[in-house]
């Protein structure tokens, strides 16, 4: 597949086909992921193929305690957990979430509910001991240390759209890490960073809807003149 083509149609898919996966499809994935760059090469990640049905039911318990709330908070208005938001607000959103979970209950659930049925669950893991997280004592959120696990799982994405399948990677998960960790049997000190489904997709997107270079980009200063028109 033509690069240009793949980084402008791996979008996000939560809708798979029933169908199961190879593992030696899931290894060639993962094959071609691991020469993802991360800080000083170091290759900070762990992957757990995530296969058992009960330990599914499990995660995807887990992965729903988070869930509710995110869209309690959406609901609300509120981008959900945002380093910089209306803390108040956030708490009387997410007081609303075990509602929305009564209701979910009724029905038959999306790709959360189902979670445990996605063909392939990758539950990567980040090492804090090899992470270069620059920015971890300033004054604000750190996110530089993800710099060195994320790229791996948006290669993860590629080499899986190259290979016919399709997927998103949820960081929802991690609002359960305790958990999380003590069913998989995770060592400290590594972190939850992502849970990664994959399978063959029920529809491949093809047009992506994202802002244009000119509302992103700017020359020389913040408020500088728009790049890219």
């Amino acid at each position: 597949m033509d690069l240009r083509e793949a980084l402008r149609t791996t979008g996000a898919v939560r809708d798979f086909e029933d169908a199961p996966i190879p593992d030696r499809t899931v290894a060639d994935i993962l094959d071609t992921a691991r020469f993802a760059p991360s800080g000083g090469n170091r290759q900070g990640w762990r992957v757990v193929v995530v296969g058992d049905p009960g330990v599914r039911r499990q995660l995807r318990d887990l992965y729903l305690e988070g869930w509710y709330e995110y869209l309690a908070q959406g609901a609300a208005g509120l981008v959900a957990w945002a380093p910089v938001t209306d803390r108040e607000a956030e708490r009387t959103a997410v007081a609303g979430a075990p509602a929305l979970a009564r209701r979910a209950a009724a029905g038959p659930g999306g790709f959360a509910e189902n979670l445990d049925r996605a063909p392939v669950l990758l539950l990567v893991l980040a090492d804090l001991r090899v992470l270069a997280a620059v920015d971890r004592d300033f004054d604000r959120y750190s996110f530089a240390g993800g710099a060195s696990v994320y790229p791996f799982c948006w290669s993860i994405l590629l080499a899986a759209r190259q290979a016919g399948l399709a997927g998103v990677m949820t960081t929802m998960a991690i609002r359960s890490e305790p958990a999380v960790k003590a069913l998989f049997g995770v060592p400290d000190p590594l972190a939850v960073a992502a849970l990664v489904a994959l399978g063959r997709p029920t529809r491949q997107p093809r047009h992506l809807t994202r802002r244009p270079v000119e509302e992103f980009t700017t020359l020389d200063r913040f408020d500088g003149p728009a790049f890219g028109t």
